[in-house]
């Protein structure tokens, strides 16, 4: 047995069934292909087992398969795609959430590395023999309950050393490190979304981060793929999206809530992203005919509470 089938069969055991004692680690299956979704990922490291997976990043498309991995190092704002699946043959992928406490210790105990320049805040590459071998290891621990105490932090420890290594290794010490580039733009990113409903000050946010205005919109950009304002705009959608599936009030009230100033400039960006205006979409939604991916796929939520 592949060490690809032998994680495909554990993944399978435990997915949808996140483990208490190992809750940033997650499995996911899925037996049909979807639409393309807006989505915003948690930074992640995920493999692909089956299957076949597209993410739209800005102007920029990636599609993965069996034995690849992806890094997300920010909080993206992208648009997914699960366009491989079926019920005989499903789409089947593993991943973890990130600990920038964990990667700062593993750090620390390997050679000093200089900073190495923000070209994005995501990445996919063909994972290695010793990769997959460290997935492997950690992932049996679902199977084995009662060993987690004493072997999860080491075989994670593992994982992360073996993703350092990686071809976007220097996307993780950037995490790692607290005073780094990418943790400057993480903490605007974080600003504009508890924020969302603000007019965006850029030279506010850009003082947050430390930078220039037009230093933070080239790093943020570089980032994100996408421009401070157009980040916002994606905040402020998903959040009307969900209020509105939540039953929580019609569009033009959602819209103004989210920080619209017009109802039909509101109805419009939503429907460029969503692909339908709110009140059609939303009752597509929740009569269960489309709309967004499960969540956690691949390190991505689909909505933003």
């Amino acid at each position: 047995m592949s060490e690809l089938d032998k994680i495909r069969a554990i993944a399978m055991r435990h997915a949808g069934r996140p483990s208490l004692k190992l809750p940033r680690l997650f499995a996911y299956t899925l037996d049909h292909t979807t639409e393309i979704d807006p989505l915003i990922y948690d930074p992640a490291a995920s493999l692909v087992i089956q299957g076949t997976q597209r993410m739209f990043i800005g102007d920029k498309m990636f599609e993965y398969g069996p034995g690849q991995s992806m890094i997300v190092a920010a909080e993206i704002a992208a648009f997914g795609q699960v366009c491989e699946a079926s019920q005989d043959k499903q789409f089947v992928a593993v991943g973890i959430f990130l600990d920038p406490a964990l990667l700062s210790d593993l750090v620390l105990e390997m050679a000093a590395m200089p900073e190495l320049p923000i070209e994005s805040g995501y990445g996919v590459s063909t994972a290695s023999a010793s990769l997959l071998g460290a997935w492997g290891r950690l992932l049996e621990l679902l199977d084995r309950p009662s060993e987690i105490p004493v072997m999860a932090q080491s075989l994670e420890h593992e994982l992360m050393f073996r993703l350092l290594m990686g071809p976007h290794g220097g996307l993780l010490r950037q995490i790692a490190g607290s005073d780094s580039r990418l943790m400057h733009i993480r903490r605007a990113m974080a600003w504009i979304r508890d924020h969302y409903t603000e007019r965006l000050d850029f030279k506010a946010v850009a003082a947050l981060a430390g930078m220039s205005v037009s230093v933070f919109y080239d790093r943020f950009k570089a980032v994100a793929a996408v421009s401070p304002l157009q980040y916002q705009k994606y905040i402020r959608l998903h959040e009307a999206r969900r209020r509105m599936i939540a039953n929580q009030a019609g569009a033009a009230e959602v819209g103004f809530a989210v920080g619209y100033e017009s109802a039909s400039q509101f109805s419009r960006e939503y429907k460029r992203v969503f692909g339908a205006p709110p009140g059609q979409d939303t009752k597509k939604a929740k009569a269960g005919l489309g709309g967004i991916t499960p969540p956690r796929v691949l390190g991505a939520r689909p909505d933003v509470a």
